[in-house]
């Protein structure tokens, strides 16, 4: 499948780390390198940094309309403010109230390797959602921070290796924080395979863990 609700909420996943996410008559793109040639716009957009995979601006410039709000890293508002329409800045550690959303950012770097450094001040979001909380881990080893994470109801979550934590390092940290629903991505695209993601399932004991198919097929 491509997309699943829960509690009212719909998750798609695009494919690499983009998802759309709908709940009422509003939607949420995270970090959308991947989306639809005719997409719905967005009523708001969380780019979790500034890679081109990431803070994709041609396609940003695609979904937005003249309410849209862009929530970034500080790193891509130079990139943003071209769009003319409001872009909030994060850092880690953050918490803000936007509109109805509540947004709580995480540290997102490497342990091992120099592609995403801790003083890059990158992210993953919690968005809490009429009371769901759904975590989009960004670009990231399995952190401390991450590992202590608590009352997660989905986890979106990279699978890939090589620029990210791989399959076993992301299946470790589902053990420990153990968010209800735990989703594989950043598979199938640039790095990663369907196989990461189900051996990352295979591993997971207690969350239930879901492989989304990519709705964009390229």
């Amino acid at each position: 499948m491509e997309k699943f609700e829960y509690k009212g909420i719909e998750i798609e996943w695009l494919g690499h780390a983009s998802f759309k996410i709908k709940y009422d008559s509003k939607t949420i793109y995270i970090d959308p390198f991947v989306i639809p040639k005719e997409p719905e716009k967005a009523d708001y957009i969380f780019v979790t940094h500034e890679h081109y995979d990431h803070c994709a601006l041609e396609n940003i410039g695609k979904l937005i309309k003249e309410t849209t709000k862009i929530i970034a890293t500080e790193d891509c508002l130079a990139k943003l403010d071209k769009f003319g329409v409001q872009v909030i800045t994060v850092v880690p550690n953050d918490s803000k109230q936007i509109d109805e959303i509540k947004v709580e950012t995480i540290p997102a770097y490497n342990l091992n390797k120099a592609f995403h450094t801790k003083d890059s001040g990158w992210v993953g979001y919690i968005l809490e959602i009429k009371g769901v909380r759904i975590y989009h881990a960004g670009d990231t080893d399995a952190t401390p921070e991450m590992k202590s994470l608590k009352n997660i109801d989905i986890a979106l979550l990279p699978v890939g290796g090589k620029y990210t934590m791989d399959y076993k390092e992301a299946a470790e940290a589902v053990n420990e924080f153990k968010p209800k629903i735990a989703i594989p991505m950043h598979w199938g695209k640039i790095v990663g395979s369907k196989e990461d993601a189900e051996k990352f399932k295979e591993l997971v004991k207690e969350s239930e863990a879901i492989i989304l198919e990519p709705s964009i097929k390229e």
